[in-house]
């Protein structure tokens, strides 16, 4: 909504947060089947719009108390009902996944912004790192790993979701001497014919462009 908001407003946008609180906390939510305002004061909001609709009637005393209650009652069913329903969501793709004490894994890197990252940044950072070896489960969804000691300032127990199994056999290895680097890897590629050629018009340009094999 602010994002909206921003863009429709343009350099005035933050003269208008007061009237865009407003419609926040006004708005129809899934969640909670009311809006936020409706939630907290346990009834709606009376703007000048609707002054007609006020009646004569008021809740007080023992009376408000027992309806605030009952609201709150009725939101926490909702909201947990919301709850139920992501998870359900949510667990039509989870596999179940466990791993035992010493296994080797790989730790995804996380992309958002704040999180520690490792290595280099940008498109072509590695999506996962690792392997590393698990030294404990931390309850039924947890592990503890055994960073490096480049890693030490980074939490050592992750959740299962960010982990996957290292399949590499720790008996195959490479021995250094058997590799074998050129010391020129440059290869130059050569036109053999033209294949096509046009003109491309850029404004008040025009840019000869050829398609060679």
């Amino acid at each position: 909504m602010l994002r909206s908001c921003v863009i429709d407003f343009g350099g005035s946008w933050d003269t208008h947060l007061p009237f865009i609180e407003f419609s926040y906390n006004n708005s129809y939510h899934t969640s909670i089947q009311c809006a936020p305002f409706e939630a907290l004061y346990g009834r709606k909001c009376r703007s000048p719009v609707c002054w007609t609709e006020i009646g004569d009637s008021q809740v007080v005393g023992p009376e408000l108390i027992q309806e605030t209650s009952d609201k709150i009652t009725i939101i926490q069913s909702r909201l947990k009902a919301a709850r139920d329903r992501q998870k359900s969501y949510a667990d039509r793709r989870r596999k179940p996944l466990e791993f035992q004490v010493g296994d080797r894994v790989l730790l995804k890197v996380s992309p958002w912004k704040g999180v520690v990252r490792f290595g280099k940044k940008g498109k072509l950072a590695p999506r996962y790192v690792g392997p590393f070896e698990i030294l404990e489960r931390i309850g039924p969804v947890a592990y503890k790993l055994k960073l490096p000691v480049e890693l030490s300032n980074v939490h050592d127990t992750f959740h299962v979701s960010n982990l996957k199994k290292c399949l590499a056999d720790h008996d195959v290895q490479i021995p250094p001497e058997d590799i074998q680097i050129q010391n020129n890897m440059q290869f130059i590629e050569r036109p053999v014919e033209i294949m096509d050629h046009g003109v491309k018009k850029l404004k008040r340009s025009r840019i000869p462009i050829v398609k060679v094999r």
